[in-house]
């Protein structure tokens, strides 16, 4: 019986973040309500207040969705039976045209984003996080069959991470995509290559590669 319940009460969380998500892109985060929601659903605000405490919830909850997309794109190419080149490469591309696809081009969604980066940076601060630990993940699979000279791969993962901010980061993406710069490809065959000959190693400030010289 709680089991059927829990189950019923996840399925109109989700259906209230994705009417949310809809009436974000439609009219915008700072003008939809909860009763704008609740209306739409057919449900009382109350009822929708049984699910998330506030606004800013529904917020967050429809940000963890979007994010949590990516995140579960990024786990299955890190997870696939392939060199582990090919699948930082093909993860780089995926993260960045999926977020370019998501949060960028749409001016209410824009909004969205930039608002969760002001009063919700906690759930942007988990997505980061758990981006890293896949890019990690690759990074140290790679290491052990010699294809990346990374001795540290938690600062190396947080390097990848950092190099890629132009094509992660839906504000910059946006800012991006009219000035010069390198191109998506071009930025990852640089990664790459600074992976295979070697990355900074925290605690000596040396490459890899400097420590052995071989």
């Amino acid at each position: 019986m709680t089991l059927l319940h829990d189950d019923a009460d996840s399925e109109k969380k989700a259906c209230i973040l994705a009417t949310a998500e809809r009436l974000f892109r439609d009219i915008g985060y700072l003008k939809t309500t909860v009763a704008d929601i609740a209306k739409t659903l057919k449900m009382s605000p109350a009822n929708v207040y049984r699910f998330f405490d506030s606004k800013k919830a529904i917020h967050e909850g429809v940000a963890r969705r979007l994010m949590g997309e990516v995140e579960s794109a990024a786990e299955q190419i890190a997870a696939k039976d392939a060199p582990a080149v090919e699948r930082l490469r093909e993860l780089l591309a995926t993260v960045s045209k999926m977020n370019a696809e998501r949060f960028v081009g749409d001016a209410k969604i824009h909004e969205m984003v930039a608002i969760a980066m002001e009063e919700s940076w906690n759930v942007c601060e988990a997505h980061i996080q758990h981006i890293v630990v896949t890019i990690g993940g690759i990074i140290a699979d790679g290491a052990k069959v010699g294809q990346f000279k990374v001795t540290n791969v938690e600062l190396a993962a947080k390097i990848v991470c950092a190099g890629m901010l132009r094509f992660f980061h839906p504000q910059m993406i946006e800012q991006s995509s009219r000035k010069p710069g390198p191109t998506l490809d071009q930025m990852i065959d640089f990664i790459i290559a600074g992976l295979t000959l070697g990355t900074p190693d925290m605690s000596s400030g040396k490459t890899t590669a400097d420590n052995n010289p071989s």
